[in-house]
Parts: C-alpha cells; structure tokens; sequence
C-alpha cells in the first residue's frame, strides 16, 4: 500500500488518528512499536474536563464522539455508560460542585446535583456523612486496548498496521527503521505517548508516573465511576507527589481504583509506599474496600505537557510532522476529538472546535 500519511504510535491516539485520517480519504500506515503505553496502563475513563475553556471543548467533543462510536462497538471494548459521580466531602466541596455544573451547561452537558441523601441512595457503599455529589450521565469507561484495536479495524484497507520502532525521523521526514529501512510519505503523525521525545527531543513532555490496583469481582459494590471533586487540586499539582480518589466498576464486577501522580521518574516498579497512601485515600471514602481482595497492581507513564493540554498540530520546524502528543492522563477521553481536530487541519479543512489552544507551543528550540 502507498500511505499517505504514516502514524507513529497504535495507541488509542495514534489509532484514533488513523480512523480520522481513513474517513476523510486517506491510506494511512501505523508504525506499531510494540512497548507499551499510557492506553494499555490507565483506566479508560471518558470523562468531561473543566479545568479550562480548551480543555472542557476538547473533552466534550470527545466524549460525545465516544457515544456515538459506542453502539458499533464489540463487546471486548467493554464500553459502559456508567457516568460519573463527582464526590463533594463537604458543603465547600459542595458549592464547587454548583460551579462545576454552570460551567458544564454552558457546553449543553447534562449534569445533576445530589445531595448527601441522594449520593447515598445511589452509592450504598461510600462513608457516611458526605456533603453530595455532582453527576455526569453521560460520562463512561471503556477497555483503551481492545478500542485501539477496533478503530484499527474498522478503516478496512485504508489503514495497515506494520510491527517496527522508529529509531529516527530523518531531516527530511523520512522515518528510519531499528532495522535499518525506512517509510516515507507526504505527512508524517508522531503519537506515540510519551516515547515522543526518543523521536523529537524538543517536545516539552514530561512523565507522570500512576499507580493503579483492580480487586476481584464484586459486582454490584460500585455503580458509577467515582471521583473526589478535591481531584484537581488533590491529582492535578504541577509538581509533587499527590493521590486523589478515583474507583470505576469494571463490567467484569471488578473495581479499578486510581488515581496517584509522581513526576520525572520512568521506573515502571510499582513502589508500596505510594499505593498504601493511595488506598489509604481510598478507604476514606469507600471504607468496605479493606474487606476486599486485590488481584494485580501496576504503574503506567502519562505524557504530560507544562499546561496540561496536548500539542496537535503542525510541528514548527520539522518537514511533515504533525504531531497529537501530551495527552497526560486524558488521552483515552480526548482521543476522537484530538483526532479529528488534527485530521482537519492536515487536510486544510477547519476544525468543529477552535483548534488555536493546542497548537504546538514551547518546544525547544534546535542546536
């Protein structure tokens, strides 16, 4: 096949930019590494972020082009449109959840408030005693690598998927193979994760490492996907060590249970000390989870940006890079809208959203 444009990267972005690409006409090759990623080690959560305007916009659309992906979706991607519960401890907590949802419906994003005696009829096994919450119906989960692999599948023949590491984008966009060989085609999109910066030295990526924990099945004990409204200010801090609570129910009957951030550090070993503060936040608001038993643990590396928003588009110096990078921990959520956004302006067509707050920015400038 002749590609006209090549993905670097078969994750649930680079796959998501090849079902963009395929839709709008073009052969698209993915150059499928084989090492890993944030999609195979995070939770999958499809969840509308507020943090800020650009953010809110590109998680919205994502998200409701989840929803209307989810009903031709096969089973192994175990779509579940579970929403989402913002916790609010608090009245403080409480009245953040009345701003959340303002903001939310500015963007037509249906929400509702709970009070304490609502969120306990609707989550049986949260503690006593917390202010209420704000739910968000049409949030959801899914299984990030069965998804990849089924918006892969759906192009037909207009995306192939070759096995092959890039060891270097050559100076005139030509990829060079570990093996020696090389691709080449008219535009090049690098979504790799946060193996970016083996590639593009300059991107201004750093690693995020998490930790993660799945119980055995206990189906039932949990009904929507749960997360701390304290989780911005409890997950999102720019620099340190931080855990906040964040448990979805699996549709296995399992409990994934997140969430912790650690920066600068590539050690994938999962360090006992960040899980016990991180469960520890756990049993604060889901005491009966100490009765429960653990089956697996592990770590996973968000690739994330100085403002926490990815870089889609044109890179500024490079011959025909374009880039759908810095995800961080929101790459499964916005994957269709990055997608989109950047197959657009790859085919000098404009976005359905203003695509100005992504643009490629802070990179470093070439020796």
């Amino acid at each position: 096949m002749h590609a006209e444009v090549i993905v670097i990267g078969a994750g649930i972005v680079g796959a998501a930019c090849a079902h963009a690409l395929a839709q709008i006409g073009r052969r698209v090759l993915v150059l499928d590494a084989r090492i890993g990623g944030a999609t195979g080690a995070g939770m999958g959560h499809l969840v509308v972020m507020d943090d800020n305007p650009a953010e809110l916009a590109l998680s919205s659309h994502s998200t409701a082009q989840w929803r209307a992906l989810a009903p031709r979706m096969i089973e192994d991607c175990a779509y579940s449109a579970c929403g989402t519960l913002w916790i609010a401890a608090n009245e403080e907590e409480m009245a953040e959840a009345e701003r959340k949802q303002q903001r939310l419906r500015t963007h037509g994003i249906e929400s509702r408030l709970l009070d304490g005696a609502a969120l306990a009829r609707a989550e049986p096994a949260l503690r006593k005693g917390l202010a209420g919450a704000l739910e968000v119906p049409g949030d959801g989960i899914l299984y990030a690598p069965n998804a990849a692999r089924w918006l892969l599948a759906q192009a037909g023949d207009s995306v192939r998927v070759e096995h092959a590491k890039v060891d270097e984008i050559e100076g005139d966009g030509t990829l060079r193979l570990v093996d020696g060989s090389r691709r080449n085609a008219p535009q090049i999109v690098l979504a790799n994760g946060i193996e970016a910066t083996t590639l593009c030295p300059e991107l201004p990526i750093r690693p995020k490492k998490g930790h993660l924990l799945i119980t055995d099945r206990y189906p039932g004990t949990v009904h929507h996907q749960l997360v701390e409204l304290g989780y911005v200010t409890s997950a999102h801090h720019s620099d340190g060590d931080s855990v906040a609570f964040n448990v979805q129910p699996r549709p296995t009957g399992q409990l994934l249970i997140g969430s912790s951030r650690q920066f600068d550090t590539t050690d994938p070993a999962v360090e006992a000390p960040m899980l016990a503060r991180m469960l520890q936040r756990t049993l604060e608001y889901l005491p009966g989870l100490a009765d429960l038993t653990a089956v697996r643990s592990w770590t996973g590396m968000r690739a994330a940006t100085p403002d926490g928003l990815p870089l889609l588009g044109k890179h500024p110096w490079r011959e025909k890079l374009w880039l759908a990078v810095g995800h961080e921990g929101l790459g499964v959520t916005t994957a269709p809208g990055s997608a989109h956004l950047l197959a657009a302006l790859m085919n000098g067509a404009n976005p359905e959203f203003d695509a100005a707050p992504y643009a490629p920015r802070g990179l470093l400038e070439p020796a």
